[in-house]
């Protein structure tokens, strides 16, 4: 705490500059540079106004300038040229413009202009300092193009080199950046930390209405961006003004009463399916304003969404049918206060709190027998307190921020304490769960961030140097039900009891007869937390030199360390340095070519070290089984079994059980020492290296005309060190080729005889001998994955200029490849990985993606937004009709999610070596605004999804497990199974009010 309270206090003595603005002055005839002139930055909304200086260049350098709306440039003129000024313009976050304005001469032609505006400062402008390829999108633009639920993700796939992610659970992200694993993006909120470190994503799902501009950077960025290998998404908050602004707003989305049918769930804003009586209706405010003009500013933002969902409680047997109707809850607060202490010392005090409630209320989509005493509710609840300081000391500028971050994940926050029971009737269907969700998963993340940036300024160089340091102390609650999960079976004599009862959907657990028949009962026996502290270090600097006046080089080194790296070894990845090299080559007036070299480091997801534990085990006989596996060189000889084992989560089951009489999870202890598990994990004794990088781009962009930008990139990364799963004591590998048939199946028995530790009727056979608590699977982390990939990304882009219309086009074309999909992913026979190089889940050949925006009337606005793409990979699986399983090689492997290497390949096949069809997507939006007064108006919305209500079988986000990425039978047996399909065609209706 006092080390806290200390850096705290620190941060406050010293603060840092936000962004610079470079602006050069030419004459419009000779263009030559204009020095000795005096330009001023001003902005009327946050009472700035900055003189300086042109130098022999004609170029002045603004810094320290606050990331908001409204700034523009003023030229007073002198007796050889005329006054003059640039258009307004914004300043978005982790941005240094480069303008170039032109001064007119005194004369006879410009005699009578009061002012003249001219700058090529446009919206579309070209990058001119560096080769950093990267699409923002405003405030505005948001506000226009249609988005479902206002939700930022949705509007991000909008962007080039951005699409919908396939993921491995429902609430995986969807934002993939090059069609890389999403789970690696890195968020940032004014250039500080966003991550849920456990596996990924967003910390807290910042709403519309606090969003100024977001930023995606996708290749060549500065060395100051780091822990991603992927790509940055960060968003810039809004700020208040000398003028007090607001909206209030409501949105609702009828559902099925307006919405065509689909006989397929949809996915509410969580990733979570939904399908009957679905409903959203969502209302926030957002106001900002003076507390003391020029000098003090606040803004505060409330966003909440109700979800209405039901499912359908459906058990002919307990003469139960009914609807069960749930809601999520979605909050979303930020608040802002922005100081000025003076010209060269500004300060930013940011809060945002999430709380989300997603209820799992019992039943099902099409019918389901979890009654609601075993519903649940998962709890995504977040807090980020940032503090930023920016000063400016000569010719050095300073950024110290500071933030804390709180992250809690219950992912089942049952209904009710207590045990859970399973009914099952004489056939051993089940026709009921009552009681208890049955399982724990409590995470809590607390998270330090600290950061200092220095920029010094010398001659033609800026220098950049940084310092990160990111603590996340982890903890999780995990495991199975520490008050004991039931199996019982009922007489029909017992059912028919129940059934006259007539309790209906009010069934709970002390409503089953006390003699019901116990078939097993399983307890965890570890319920209690455990985690660990992540530290991350970060080190850069970086020099950006203007050669001439038109080329810059930009070339840097950035390090970080990851103490997580160490795994169950001794030492971490310390070797983890990032070249970073990029150039900008001014080639006419209006074009650059630009291009670059850089490497980038991922940081270790959480998740790989926790499932290492959770899953684990110090029992006796399973640490005679690593010891053997030392002994046979399946592992180090230096492994440590102490520091790769871990007293984890494990579950006890007896059946000589009275119903509810279970014993606890203190009394069976003992049952750790003897437990057969299917798989088990361990720390890796050699640690993990940080997944990396090799990045290469090279682009042109030209400026076609004021209003137009085309410019084209092309992109080549090689991927190292990517997570993947190797078994320990995987069976011999059993090739799977074309032509194989059913007498050929490898039998479990089979296969398990042929294991380094060979099991055999549930027992391992060490050195002769029978040992019962030991694993089939024994499974660690490694980083030797790989992947390519390949694109070529063509964009034209217009603002609305003088028109009635504007638009961005983006094509991209694109193959990306690998042999590991995800942190889980294992290979399908034994651990070659060889085999398992194809297509990746999120490559995309084709991805087509316009916004055209139509003004017919003063205040009216007509979006059609459309987003085409080539088909996902499918990957081809046995079909269980013909082989009578999945598990051809009887590895035992044939469970979970087909997708990450769990199921074996369809014989002759290759991984997702089949396509989908191609996804058509066109969303219409039609807004008008009425004016109330001067400062007051009042606007309405329509937004119509998918207007064609074309059924898409590929494109759109969705859970790999219920994706039809998974199919049955080879390729040319041209099987298909529709699992899923996306959003039909839907609406959405909103009504805004601004002051």
């Amino acid at each position: 705490m006092k080390y806290t309270i200390f850096v705290f206090f620190w941060a406050c003595l010293f603060a840092n500059a936000q962004e610079n603005i470079k602006v050069n002055l030419l004459d419009l005839e000779t263009n030559l540079p204009v020095e000795n002139a005096t330009l001023i930055l001003k902005n009327l909304d946050q009472g700035i106004d900055k003189p300086l200086t042109t130098n022999s260049n004609g170029a002045v350098t603004f810094r320290s300038v606050p990331t908001v709306n409204g700034y523009q440039i003023l030229f007073e003129g002198n007796e050889a040229y005329e006054a003059s000024k640039s258009q307004l313009f914004n300043l978005r976050s982790n941005e240094s413009p480069a303008i170039k304005m032109f001064a007119y001469k005194k004369s006879s032609q410009a005699e009578n202009l009061e002012e003249v505006i001219i700058t090529s400062n446009t919206k579309l402008k070209i990058n001119r300092r560096n080769a950093e390829v990267s699409f923002e999108i405003d405030a505005k633009d948001i506000e226009q193009t249609p988005v479902e639920g206002r939700d930022i993700t949705r509007i991000l796939f909008r962007l080039p080199n951005v699409t919908q992610a396939t993921g491995f659970f429902p609430e995986a992200p969807t934002v993939s950046i090059n069609g890389a694993n999403p789970l690696f993006t890195n968020y940032t909120i004014d250039g500080m930390d966003n991550n849920e470190r456990f596996l990924g994503g967003m910390r807290f799902n910042i709403p519309v209405g606090a969003v100024k501009d977001i930023t995606v950077l996708t290749s060549n960025y500065s060395a100051e961006y780091g822990l991603t290998s992927n790509g940055v998404i960060d968003v810039t908050t809004k700020s208040g003004t000398n003028t007090l602004k607001g909206e209030t707003y409501f949105i609702t989305r009828p559902g099925p009463s307006l919405d065509a049918s689909s006989q397929f769930a949809q996915r509410d804003l969580s990733g979570n399916q939904v399908k009957d009586g679905f409903a959203r209706y969502q209302t926030g405010l957002a106001i900002g304003g003076p507390i003391a003009k020029d000098k003090t500013f606040f803004f505060f933002n409330y966003e909440h969404t109700t979800d209405i969902k039901d499912n359908l409680l459906n058990v002919p047997d307990l003469g139960v049918s009914e609807t069960v109707r749930g809601n999520n809850a979605f909050n979303y607060f930020t608040a802002k206060i922005d100081h000025l202490w003076s010209n060269q010392f500004r300060s930013s005090l940011r809060a945002n709190v999430g709380r989300i409630e997603i209820e799992n209320q019992g039943g099902g989509l099409d019918g389901g027998v979890i009654f609601p005493s075993a519903g649940a509710a998962q709890e995504r609840n977040s807090i980020n307190l940032a503090f930023k300081n920016n000063y400016q000391i000569g010719n050095l500028d300073g950024e110290t921020n500071i933030q804390y971050s709180r992250f809690r994940w219950n992912y089942s926050n049952p209904k009710n304490v207590g045990p859970q029971v399973t009914l099952r009737n004489p056939q051993q269907f089940t026709i009921g769960v009552l009681g208890n969700s049955g399982f724990i998963f409590d995470e809590i993340e607390n998270t330090l961030q600290l950061q200092q940036k220095l920029k010094y300024y010398l001659n033609n160089h800026t220098i950049k140097a940084g310092l990160q340091y990111i603590s996340g102390d982890h903890e999780l609650f995990g495991g199975g039900n520490p008050d004991g999960n039931y199996l019982v079976d009922l007489t029909q004599n017992q059912i028919d009891n129940i059934r006259n009862s007539d309790l209906g959907s009010g069934l709970n657990i002390n409503d089953i007869p006390s003699n019901a028949n116990v078939v097993n009962y399983g307890v965890e026996l570890r319920p209690n937390s455990f985690g660990t502290t992540q530290n991350i270090y970060s080190f850069y600097l970086e020099d950006q030199w203007l050669v001439n006046p038109k080329l810059n080089l930009v070339y840097g080194l950035r390090y970080d360390y990851d103490d997580l790296s160490k795994g169950g070894g001794t030492s971490g990845d310390t070797d983890n340095l990032a070249p970073r090299i990029n150039f900008n080559y001014e080639i006419g007036e209006n074009s650059v070519i630009r291009g670059g070299y850089g490497m980038a480091y991922d940081k270790i997801s959480y998740a790989i070290h926790s499932d290492a534990l959770q899953q684990n085990t110090t029992s006796a006989d399973y640490q005679l089984q690593i010891q053997e596996f030392i002994n046979q060189g399946i592992l180090p000889q230096n492994t440590d079994v102490n520091r790769v084992t871990f007293n984890g989560n494990l579950t006890a089951n007896l059946s000589d059980v009275d119903y509810l009489q279970g014993p606890s999870p203190s009394d069976l202890q003992d049952q750790r020492e003897s437990v057969f598990s299917n798989e088990r994990r361990i720390l890796n004794p050699n640690g993990y290296d940080n997944p990396f990088s090799h990045q290469f781009s090279l682009g042109y962009q030209t400026q076609l005309e004021d209003d137009k930008l085309f410019f084209i990139d092309v992109f080549h990364n090689r991927g190292h060190n990517l997570f993947r799963l190797r078994n320990l004591n995987a069976a011999e590998e059993f090739p799977i080729g074309a032509g194989f048939q059913t007498g050929e199946i490898r039998s479990i028995e089979e296969a398990d005889a042929t294991r380094p530790i060979p099991i055999i009727n549930g027992q391992g056979i060490i050195n002769g001998e029978a040992v019962s608590g030991v694993a089939r699977n024994v499974v660690m982390t490694e980083s030797k994955g790989r992947s390519e990939y390949w694109a070529a990304s063509f964009n034209l882009q217009k603002t609305r200029g003088t028109d009635n219309y504007d638009y961005r086009l983006n094509y991209t074309l694109s193959r990306l490849e690998n042999n590991t999909e995800d942190i889980n992913f294992r290979a399908q026979d034994a651990n070659n990985y060889g085999r398992e190089w194809g297509p990746s889940i999120n490559d995309r050949t084709h991805n087509i993606n316009g916004i055209f925006n139509y003004y017919p009337l003063k205040n009216s606005v007509v979006t059609l937004a459309g987003l085409l793409q080539s088909g996902q990979p499918i990957n081809r699986i046995p079909d269980a009709s013909i082989f009578g399983t999945t598990d051809l090689n009887g590895d035992g492997s044939a469970f979970g999610d087909a997708y990450v290497g769990n199921s074996d390949r369809s014989p002759g096949e290759s991984r997702n070596n089949d396509r989908l069809p191609w996804s058509f997507n066109f969303d219409i939006g039609i807004q008008h605004q009425f004016l109330m007064g001067e400062t007051h108006r009042l606007e309405v919305r329509a937004d119509i999804f998918n207007v064609f209500n074309i059924e898409n079988l590929s494109g759109y986000s969705n859970n790999a497990t219920q994706s039809n990425q998974i199919q049955a039978g080879p390729a040319s047996s041209g099987r298909f199974v529709q699992r899923n399909a996306g959003p039909p065609r839907q609406f959405q209706f909103g009504v805004r009010y601004l002051f």
